[in-house]
């Protein structure tokens, strides 16, 4: 069993060997299995620390995210993957992942989540809190906001489509389109935010993240999305 992880200890500015390594062979599995077309990289911040609030379609997500992402990065994952040691130590040397119980509330997984925006990391946080089962948005949690406005920390928008589809283009020996968008960053007020504004900027969040994604994606944010962008 891996040694739990310090996060507050971790050195954010570099990728661990392993990481190196695993970023070697999904990107080599990338270039030979798909088409991925990524657009605003240069609105993810080089330092300093970033909560990247992601859509989440399918397994193919964090791989994907992986590859295109330009700094180490802490993830998610359901806490029934701790049992499988060979998902286990994946997640924890290449992810370095913080595990969470499905529904509940951790106060050890808010420590370490906090723990890795204080000292400058980036952590990776789906707001739907699962994985979509229609390929589309579903309602946004407010923990993404709330973890952004404690730490404090800029929010990067960012989703992924089309890895959802990936098996549908193997099978006929092509290569899968990908595409990956990344928003401007966020700011959040200053100061303690109170739950009306948690849920008001979590609703902004998850247009925003619609409005990155074609329309068969935006779920039920289609219609907020489909009027931001009338509004300009």
């Amino acid at each position: 069993m891996p040694a739990p992880i310090n996060y507050a200890e971790l050195d954010y500015t570099q990728w661990s060997p392993v990481q190196r390594w695993a970023r070697r062979f999904f990107k080599l599995c990338s270039k030979l299995l798909t088409r991925t077309q990524v657009e605003g990289l240069e609105n993810f911040p080089q330092q300093g620390p970033v909560l990247m609030a992601v859509n989440h379609l399918h397994l193919f997500d964090s791989p994907v995210f992986f590859c295109v992402v330009p700094r180490r990065a802490i993830i998610f994952a359901a806490d029934k993957f701790r049992k499988n040691w060979l998902f286990n130590w994946i997640l924890i040397h290449v992810g370095n992942v913080i595990y969470v119980k499905r529904g509940e509330t951790d106060r050890r997984t808010i420590a370490d989540s906090l723990k890795v925006l204080r000292a400058g990391g980036v952590l990776a946080v789906a707001p739907e809190g699962t994985r979509s089962r229609t390929a589309s948005l579903n309602q946004g949690h407010t923990g993404a906001v709330y973890l952004a406005s404690r730490a404090p920390a800029s929010i990067v928008p960012m989703v992924a489509y089309g890895q959802e589809k990936a098996y549908a283009h193997w099978v006929r020996l092509r290569r899968a389109p990908i595409h990956v968008r990344i928003g401007a960053p966020i700011a959040l007020p200053n100061g303690k935010l109170t739950v009306e504004q948690l849920e008001e900027k979590t609703d902004e969040l998850m247009v925003t993240l619609a409005r990155l994604l074609p329309p068969a994606y935006r779920g039920i944010y289609a219609e907020a999305a489909a009027r931001a962008e009338q509004d300009g």
